[in-house]
């Protein structure tokens, strides 16, 4: 009867997250741009995120509440951004090894 409780509490628990992620989501749904600085350097830049759409820069992207991620073609770059911190990092790979691009991008906050 313990066990059938936990199991009870534990899908309880998942529907509320499964609930609270569709509603973050629907809270987001048109794009926006966000505006993205390199620390080293200072260049800044936008990308355009479209969360209706799941695109970045019109490019596919797999949107979660913790991480937006996209592949961008023109310079191979593999990107996330975590969405809590907004650090940006990019993964582009080369013939001597690849290496990592780092920036930090300001997003806008829930109330």
């Amino acid at each position: 009867m313990l066990r059938l409780r936990f199991v009870v509490a534990g899908i309880a628990g998942l529907s509320a997250a499964i609930v609270a992620g569709a509603i973050d989501a629907a809270a987001q749904s048109g794009a926006t741009a966000v505006t993205c600085t390199n620390p080293v350097g200072g260049a800044s830049w936008q990308i355009k995120i479209d969360y209706g759409n799941a695109t970045v820069d019109a490019r596919p992207a797999a949107i979660s509440p913790a991480k937006i991620a996209w592949f961008d073609p023109t310079d191979g770059g593999n990107y996330t951004l975590d969405r809590k911190s907004g650090d940006l990092t990019a993964s582009v790979a080369s013939s001597t090894g690849g290496y990592f691009r780092y920036a930090r991008c300001k997003l806008e906050t829930s109330p």
